[in-house]
Protein backbone atom coordinates (compact mmCIF):
# COMPACT_ATOMS: atom_id res chain seq x y z
CA UNK A 1 0.00 0.00 0.00
CA UNK A 2 1.33 3.20 -0.70
CA UNK A 3 2.38 5.38 2.19
CA UNK A 4 1.86 9.33 2.01
CA UNK A 5 2.43 12.63 3.87
CA UNK A 6 -0.60 13.65 5.76
CA UNK A 7 0.55 15.31 8.67
CA UNK A 8 0.44 19.09 9.19
CA UNK A 9 3.47 20.99 9.60
CA UNK A 10 3.29 23.47 13.03
CA UNK A 11 6.27 25.03 14.04
CA UNK A 12 8.89 22.19 14.25
CA UNK A 13 6.67 19.35 14.71
CA UNK A 14 4.19 17.07 12.51
CA UNK A 15 0.95 16.13 13.60
CA UNK A 16 -2.58 15.15 12.30
CA UNK A 17 -5.30 16.98 11.77
CA UNK A 18 -7.82 17.16 14.34
CA UNK A 19 -11.51 17.65 12.88
CA UNK A 20 -12.90 15.85 9.88
CA UNK A 21 -11.71 16.65 6.40
CA UNK A 22 -11.79 16.10 2.85
CA UNK A 23 -12.31 12.57 0.75
CA UNK A 24 -8.92 13.38 -1.77
CA UNK A 25 -9.92 11.52 -5.02
CA UNK A 26 -8.07 10.52 -8.08
CA UNK A 27 -9.45 12.24 -10.80
CA UNK A 28 -9.07 9.79 -13.64
CA UNK A 29 -10.70 7.03 -11.96
CA UNK A 30 -12.71 9.04 -9.21
CA UNK A 31 -11.42 6.11 -6.56
CA UNK A 32 -10.63 7.61 -3.31
CA UNK A 33 -6.83 7.99 -2.23
CA UNK A 34 -7.61 8.65 1.73
CA UNK A 35 -9.54 10.42 4.24
CA UNK A 36 -7.47 13.36 5.14
CA UNK A 37 -8.44 15.46 8.46
CA UNK A 38 -8.21 19.01 8.49
CA UNK A 39 -6.28 20.91 10.44
CA UNK A 40 -8.53 22.38 13.77
CA UNK A 41 -9.14 25.96 15.13
CA UNK A 42 -6.72 25.81 17.97
CA UNK A 43 -4.26 23.83 14.99
CA UNK A 44 -4.54 26.92 12.78
CA UNK A 45 -3.30 29.26 15.80
CA UNK A 46 -0.88 27.37 16.64
CA UNK A 47 0.10 27.73 12.95
CA UNK A 48 -0.32 31.40 12.97
CA UNK A 49 1.86 31.76 16.88
CA UNK A 50 4.64 29.45 14.99
CA UNK A 51 4.84 31.59 12.04
CA UNK A 52 5.01 34.95 14.44
CA UNK A 53 7.77 33.31 16.93
CA UNK A 54 9.85 32.71 13.98
CA UNK A 55 9.76 35.93 12.16
CA UNK A 56 11.93 37.99 14.41
CA UNK A 57 15.14 35.55 13.35
CA UNK A 58 13.97 35.21 10.00
CA UNK A 59 13.74 38.79 8.70
CA UNK A 60 16.99 39.65 10.31
CA UNK A 61 18.69 36.62 8.00
CA UNK A 62 20.74 38.12 5.34
CA UNK A 63 19.98 37.81 1.40
CA UNK A 64 22.65 35.56 1.18
CA UNK A 65 21.26 33.25 4.06
CA UNK A 66 17.89 33.21 2.58
CA UNK A 67 19.35 32.71 -0.62
CA UNK A 68 21.01 29.64 0.18
CA UNK A 69 17.80 28.10 1.87
CA UNK A 70 16.06 28.34 -1.18
CA UNK A 71 18.62 26.34 -3.58
CA UNK A 72 18.67 23.67 -1.04
CA UNK A 73 15.04 23.87 -1.16
CA UNK A 74 15.40 23.46 -5.20
CA UNK A 75 17.88 21.15 -5.03
CA UNK A 76 15.98 18.94 -2.66
CA UNK A 77 12.89 18.87 -5.19
CA UNK A 78 14.48 18.28 -8.36
CA UNK A 79 16.58 15.38 -6.60
CA UNK A 80 12.99 13.62 -5.98
CA UNK A 81 11.56 14.95 -8.95
CA UNK A 82 10.48 11.75 -10.00
CA UNK A 83 8.57 10.94 -6.75
CA UNK A 84 6.72 14.65 -6.50
CA UNK A 85 5.65 14.31 -10.21
CA UNK A 86 3.92 11.00 -9.98
CA UNK A 87 1.81 12.11 -6.53
CA UNK A 88 0.84 15.54 -8.55
CA UNK A 89 -0.27 13.35 -11.48
CA UNK A 90 -1.73 10.81 -9.01
CA UNK A 91 -3.73 13.72 -6.76
CA UNK A 92 -4.97 15.88 -9.98
CA UNK A 93 -4.85 13.33 -12.55
CA UNK A 94 -2.37 15.43 -15.18
CA UNK A 95 -0.35 13.39 -17.67
CA UNK A 96 2.94 12.20 -16.19
CA UNK A 97 4.90 13.57 -18.67
CA UNK A 98 3.08 17.37 -17.96
CA UNK A 99 3.99 17.11 -14.32
CA UNK A 100 7.38 15.55 -14.68
CA UNK A 101 9.04 17.79 -17.75
CA UNK A 102 6.86 20.97 -17.85
CA UNK A 103 5.40 21.68 -13.61
CA UNK A 104 8.78 20.11 -11.95
CA UNK A 105 11.55 21.86 -13.20
CA UNK A 106 9.21 25.05 -13.28
CA UNK A 107 8.59 24.61 -9.67
CA UNK A 108 13.08 24.41 -9.39
CA UNK A 109 13.30 27.22 -11.42
CA UNK A 110 10.78 29.29 -9.12
CA UNK A 111 12.65 28.74 -5.97
CA UNK A 112 16.42 29.64 -7.56
CA UNK A 113 14.59 32.32 -9.17
CA UNK A 114 13.71 33.73 -5.84
CA UNK A 115 17.26 32.51 -4.29
CA UNK A 116 18.79 35.19 -7.13
CA UNK A 117 16.48 37.80 -6.79
CA UNK A 118 16.48 38.75 -3.09
CA UNK A 119 20.58 39.52 -3.79
CA UNK A 120 19.93 41.56 -6.84
CA UNK A 121 17.02 44.17 -5.08
CA UNK A 122 17.61 47.72 -6.12
CA UNK A 123 15.98 51.38 -4.65
CA UNK A 124 15.30 53.32 -7.89
CA UNK A 125 14.38 56.17 -5.62
CA UNK A 126 17.15 57.21 -3.50
CA UNK A 127 19.55 59.90 -4.06
CA UNK A 128 19.72 63.01 -2.83
CA UNK A 129 16.37 65.52 -2.93
CA UNK A 130 17.30 67.84 -0.08
CA UNK A 131 20.58 69.56 0.51
CA UNK A 132 22.30 67.72 2.84
CA UNK A 133 20.17 65.04 2.75
CA UNK A 134 20.39 61.38 1.50
CA UNK A 135 16.86 59.31 0.61
CA UNK A 136 16.91 55.90 0.82
CA UNK A 137 14.99 52.82 0.70
CA UNK A 138 14.88 49.97 3.36
CA UNK A 139 13.19 47.24 2.88
CA UNK A 140 11.82 45.08 5.48
CA UNK A 141 9.55 41.76 5.49
CA UNK A 142 6.05 42.43 6.45
CA UNK A 143 5.45 39.98 8.84
CA UNK A 144 3.15 36.33 8.81
CA UNK A 145 1.29 35.71 5.47
CA UNK A 146 -1.09 33.33 5.08
CA UNK A 147 -1.06 31.90 1.61
CA UNK A 148 -4.27 30.10 0.37
CA UNK A 149 -4.07 28.07 -2.76
CA UNK A 150 -5.98 26.74 -5.48
CA UNK A 151 -5.70 22.86 -7.04
CA UNK A 152 -5.14 23.31 -10.23
CA UNK A 153 -1.54 23.53 -10.06
CA UNK A 154 -0.87 22.65 -6.50
CA UNK A 155 3.06 22.28 -6.15
CA UNK A 156 3.91 25.45 -8.10
CA UNK A 157 1.03 27.46 -6.67
CA UNK A 158 3.22 26.38 -3.59
CA UNK A 159 6.39 27.86 -5.41
CA UNK A 160 5.12 30.35 -6.20
CA UNK A 161 3.77 31.47 -2.86
CA UNK A 162 6.32 30.42 -0.48
CA UNK A 163 9.20 31.67 -2.49
CA UNK A 164 8.51 35.10 -3.20
CA UNK A 165 7.46 34.99 0.87
CA UNK A 166 10.19 34.02 2.75
CA UNK A 167 13.17 35.05 0.60
CA UNK A 168 12.23 38.25 1.78
CA UNK A 169 11.69 37.53 5.43
CA UNK A 170 8.39 36.82 5.63
CA UNK A 171 6.87 33.49 7.47
CA UNK A 172 3.91 32.04 6.14
CA UNK A 173 0.83 30.00 6.64
CA UNK A 174 0.00 27.79 3.79
CA UNK A 175 -3.29 25.84 3.17
CA UNK A 176 -3.29 23.96 0.14
CA UNK A 177 -6.59 22.88 -1.76
CA UNK A 178 -8.62 20.18 0.44
CA UNK A 179 -8.41 18.43 -3.11
CA UNK A 180 -4.99 18.68 -3.89
CA UNK A 181 -2.94 18.13 -0.57
CA UNK A 182 -0.31 15.90 -1.16
CA UNK A 183 2.65 17.52 -2.34
CA UNK A 184 2.24 20.65 -0.44
CA UNK A 185 2.37 17.83 2.89
CA UNK A 186 5.31 16.25 1.13
CA UNK A 187 7.21 19.37 0.48
CA UNK A 188 6.52 20.41 4.12
CA UNK A 189 9.13 17.43 5.01
CA UNK A 190 11.46 19.20 2.88
CA UNK A 191 11.11 22.67 4.31
CA UNK A 192 10.90 21.54 7.35
CA UNK A 193 14.44 19.76 7.21
CA UNK A 194 15.77 23.38 5.36
CA UNK A 195 14.22 26.01 7.28
CA UNK A 196 14.05 27.14 10.93
CA UNK A 197 10.95 26.29 12.68
CA UNK A 198 7.82 28.01 12.10
CA UNK A 199 9.24 29.91 8.62
CA UNK A 200 6.49 27.60 6.90
CA UNK A 201 3.75 26.17 8.49
CA UNK A 202 1.34 23.84 6.08
CA UNK A 203 -2.18 23.61 7.26
CA UNK A 204 -4.61 21.35 4.89
CA UNK A 205 -8.42 22.09 4.87
CA UNK A 206 -11.69 23.40 2.96
CA UNK A 207 -11.77 27.17 2.53
CA UNK A 208 -14.70 27.87 4.92
CA UNK A 209 -13.58 26.45 8.07
CA UNK A 210 -9.51 26.36 7.66
CA UNK A 211 -9.21 29.23 5.56
CA UNK A 212 -11.64 31.64 6.79
CA UNK A 213 -10.29 31.36 10.07
CA UNK A 214 -6.63 31.83 8.77
CA UNK A 215 -7.60 34.85 7.33
CA UNK A 216 -9.00 36.43 9.62
CA UNK A 217 -6.68 35.89 12.11
CA UNK A 218 -5.25 38.88 14.32
CA UNK A 219 -1.75 37.21 13.77
CA UNK A 220 -1.97 37.65 10.56
CA UNK A 221 -0.63 40.50 8.18
CA UNK A 222 -0.92 40.00 4.66
CA UNK A 223 -3.32 37.54 2.80
CA UNK A 224 -1.91 35.57 -0.14
CA UNK A 225 -4.95 33.92 -2.29
CA UNK A 226 -5.17 32.44 -6.14
CA UNK A 227 -9.06 31.36 -6.97
CA UNK A 228 -12.09 32.73 -8.38
CA UNK A 229 -13.46 36.35 -7.81
CA UNK A 230 -15.92 35.45 -5.17
CA UNK A 231 -13.03 33.99 -3.26
CA UNK A 232 -11.34 37.26 -3.68
CA UNK A 233 -14.04 39.42 -2.63
CA UNK A 234 -14.35 37.42 0.78
CA UNK A 235 -10.31 38.07 0.82
CA UNK A 236 -10.71 41.65 0.48
CA UNK A 237 -13.75 41.82 3.04
CA UNK A 238 -11.34 40.01 5.94
CA UNK A 239 -8.56 41.74 4.80
CA UNK A 240 -10.20 45.54 5.44
CA UNK A 241 -11.45 44.67 9.24
CA UNK A 242 -7.86 44.97 10.22
CA UNK A 243 -6.20 46.42 6.98
CA UNK A 244 -4.01 43.10 6.45
CA UNK A 245 -2.09 43.67 2.63
CA UNK A 246 -3.56 41.37 -0.25
CA UNK A 247 -1.80 39.39 -2.87
CA UNK A 248 -4.99 38.37 -5.44
CA UNK A 249 -4.27 36.31 -8.39
CA UNK A 250 -7.71 35.70 -9.58
CA UNK A 251 -9.69 34.27 -12.47
CA UNK A 252 -8.89 35.03 -16.23
CA UNK A 253 -10.31 34.81 -19.74
CA UNK A 254 -7.50 35.09 -22.16
CA UNK A 255 -8.47 36.39 -25.64
CA UNK A 256 -6.59 35.61 -29.08
CA UNK A 257 -7.53 37.63 -32.35
CA UNK A 258 -6.69 36.10 -35.25
CA UNK A 259 -6.86 38.54 -38.33
CA UNK A 260 -7.50 38.05 -41.86
CA UNK A 261 -4.05 37.52 -42.79
CA UNK A 262 -2.71 34.92 -40.27
CA UNK A 263 -1.13 31.43 -40.77
CA UNK A 264 -4.16 29.45 -39.89
CA UNK A 265 -2.11 26.36 -38.86
CA UNK A 266 0.53 28.03 -36.87
CA UNK A 267 -2.71 29.64 -34.83
CA UNK A 268 -4.82 25.86 -34.89
CA UNK A 269 -1.46 24.30 -33.47
CA UNK A 270 -0.76 27.22 -30.82
CA UNK A 271 -4.16 26.98 -29.38
CA UNK A 272 -4.48 22.92 -29.39
CA UNK A 273 -1.60 23.55 -27.30
CA UNK A 274 -2.47 26.34 -24.93
CA UNK A 275 -6.15 26.30 -25.05
CA UNK A 276 -6.52 23.09 -23.44
CA UNK A 277 -3.50 22.07 -21.70
CA UNK A 278 -4.13 21.38 -18.02
CA UNK A 279 -7.49 20.27 -19.76
CA UNK A 280 -8.13 24.17 -20.05
CA UNK A 281 -7.88 24.28 -15.79
CA UNK A 282 -5.78 27.43 -16.24
CA UNK A 283 -6.06 31.18 -16.03
CA UNK A 284 -4.41 31.60 -19.09
CA UNK A 285 -6.04 29.32 -20.85
CA UNK A 286 -6.75 31.06 -24.66
CA UNK A 287 -10.24 29.99 -24.49
CA UNK A 288 -11.72 32.72 -26.70
CA UNK A 289 -10.82 33.54 -29.71
CA UNK A 290 -12.03 36.11 -32.19
CA UNK A 291 -11.20 35.40 -35.65
CA UNK A 292 -11.48 37.63 -38.96
CA UNK A 293 -14.21 36.67 -41.00
CA UNK A 294 -12.48 35.64 -44.25
CA UNK A 295 -10.34 33.05 -41.87
CA UNK A 296 -13.38 32.29 -39.14
CA UNK A 297 -14.75 29.05 -41.04
CA UNK A 298 -11.33 27.51 -42.11
CA UNK A 299 -10.24 27.92 -38.55
CA UNK A 300 -13.16 26.69 -36.80
CA UNK A 301 -12.56 23.43 -39.13
CA UNK A 302 -9.20 22.78 -38.78
CA UNK A 303 -9.21 23.86 -34.76
CA UNK A 304 -12.46 21.32 -34.25
CA UNK A 305 -10.17 18.86 -36.47
CA UNK A 306 -7.26 19.06 -34.73
CA UNK A 307 -9.04 19.08 -31.31
CA UNK A 308 -10.74 15.85 -31.73
CA UNK A 309 -7.35 13.99 -31.54
CA UNK A 310 -5.60 15.55 -28.45
CA UNK A 311 -4.98 12.12 -26.38
CA UNK A 312 -6.29 11.67 -23.14
CA UNK A 313 -8.07 8.87 -21.06
CA UNK A 314 -5.42 6.17 -22.67
CA UNK A 315 -4.26 3.38 -20.12
CA UNK A 316 -0.38 4.25 -21.32
CA UNK A 317 -0.60 7.93 -19.77
CA UNK A 318 2.45 8.79 -21.30
CA UNK A 319 0.35 9.13 -24.31
CA UNK A 320 -1.69 11.42 -23.05
CA UNK A 321 -2.26 15.05 -23.50
CA UNK A 322 -4.66 16.39 -20.97
CA UNK A 323 -5.90 14.64 -18.14
CA UNK A 324 -9.73 14.76 -16.60
CA UNK A 325 -11.43 17.82 -14.87
CA UNK A 326 -10.32 18.04 -11.07
CA UNK A 327 -13.58 16.96 -9.58
CA UNK A 328 -17.33 15.32 -10.29
CA UNK A 329 -18.33 18.85 -9.65
CA UNK A 330 -15.71 20.77 -11.64
CA UNK A 331 -17.06 18.27 -14.53
CA UNK A 332 -20.40 18.84 -14.37
CA UNK A 333 -19.70 22.81 -14.21
CA UNK A 334 -18.09 22.85 -17.45
CA UNK A 335 -20.66 20.92 -19.27
CA UNK A 336 -23.32 23.30 -17.97
CA UNK A 337 -21.82 25.78 -19.59
CA UNK A 338 -21.59 23.99 -22.93
CA UNK A 339 -25.23 22.82 -22.66
CA UNK A 340 -26.28 26.60 -22.17
CA UNK A 341 -24.40 28.03 -24.88
CA UNK A 342 -25.49 24.70 -26.98
CA UNK A 343 -29.18 25.75 -26.29
CA UNK A 344 -28.80 29.07 -28.37
CA UNK A 345 -29.42 29.19 -31.73
CA UNK A 346 -26.94 30.90 -33.42
CA UNK A 347 -23.95 28.64 -31.56
CA UNK A 348 -22.74 25.22 -32.70
CA UNK A 349 -20.40 22.91 -30.67
CA UNK A 350 -18.73 21.36 -33.60
CA UNK A 351 -16.27 18.89 -31.66
CA UNK A 352 -16.99 17.31 -28.00
CA UNK A 353 -19.21 18.83 -26.10
CA UNK A 354 -20.20 15.88 -23.89
CA UNK A 355 -18.87 13.68 -20.87
CA UNK A 356 -16.65 10.81 -21.27
CA UNK A 357 -18.12 7.04 -19.72
CA UNK A 358 -16.07 4.75 -17.94
CA UNK A 359 -14.55 6.49 -14.49
CA UNK A 360 -13.27 9.84 -13.24
CA UNK A 361 -14.05 13.30 -14.36
CA UNK A 362 -13.02 13.64 -18.04
CA UNK A 363 -14.61 15.70 -20.29
CA UNK A 364 -13.68 16.12 -24.60
CA UNK A 365 -11.88 18.65 -25.34
CA UNK A 366 -14.69 20.76 -27.12
CA UNK A 367 -15.21 23.59 -29.84
CA UNK A 368 -18.10 26.41 -30.07
CA UNK A 369 -18.22 28.07 -32.61
CA UNK A 370 -20.62 31.27 -33.95
CA UNK A 371 -20.54 32.19 -29.85
CA UNK A 372 -21.32 36.03 -29.33
CA UNK A 373 -19.64 38.54 -26.77
CA UNK A 374 -22.42 38.93 -24.86
CA UNK A 375 -23.31 35.07 -24.00
CA UNK A 376 -22.07 33.35 -20.85
CA UNK A 377 -19.68 31.00 -22.49
CA UNK A 378 -17.48 34.29 -23.98
CA UNK A 379 -17.88 36.07 -21.14
CA UNK A 380 -17.23 33.88 -17.81
CA UNK A 381 -14.43 31.47 -17.23
CA UNK A 382 -15.32 27.84 -18.14
CA UNK A 383 -12.18 26.56 -16.64
CA UNK A 384 -12.17 23.30 -18.98
CA UNK A 385 -11.34 22.20 -22.37
CA UNK A 386 -13.87 24.62 -23.92
CA UNK A 387 -12.85 26.91 -26.63
CA UNK A 388 -14.91 29.23 -28.16
CA UNK A 389 -14.96 31.31 -31.78
CA UNK A 390 -16.78 34.30 -32.16
CA UNK A 391 -15.81 36.02 -35.84
CA UNK A 392 -15.92 39.80 -36.38
CA UNK A 393 -15.47 42.44 -38.94
CA UNK A 394 -13.23 45.07 -38.01
CA UNK A 395 -10.40 45.47 -35.91
CA UNK A 396 -11.98 48.11 -33.58
CA UNK A 397 -14.30 45.50 -32.65
CA UNK A 398 -12.65 43.06 -32.03
CA UNK A 399 -10.87 44.66 -29.60
CA UNK A 400 -14.08 45.96 -27.88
Amino acid sequence: MTQFDTQLLIGDAFEAGQDPGEQVLNPRTGALILDLPEASTAQVDRAVMAARGAFDAWSRTTPAERSAALHRIADRIEAEADAFAALEALNCGKPINAARYDEIPAVVDCFRFFAGAVRCQTGTVAGEYLAGHTSMIRREAIGGVASVATWNYPLMMMAWKLAPAISGGNTVVFKPSEQTPLTALKLARVLADVLPAGVVNVVPGRGQTVGNHLINHPGIDMISLTGDVATGKKMLDAAARTVKRTHLELGGKAPVIVFDDADISEVVEGLRAFGYYNAGQDCTSACRIYAGKKVYENLVADLSAAVSGIQLGNDDDTTNEIGPLISQRQRDRVASFVNRARELGHVSVTTGGEIMGGGGFYYRPTVIAGARQEDEIVRREVFGPVVSVTPFSEVDQAVA
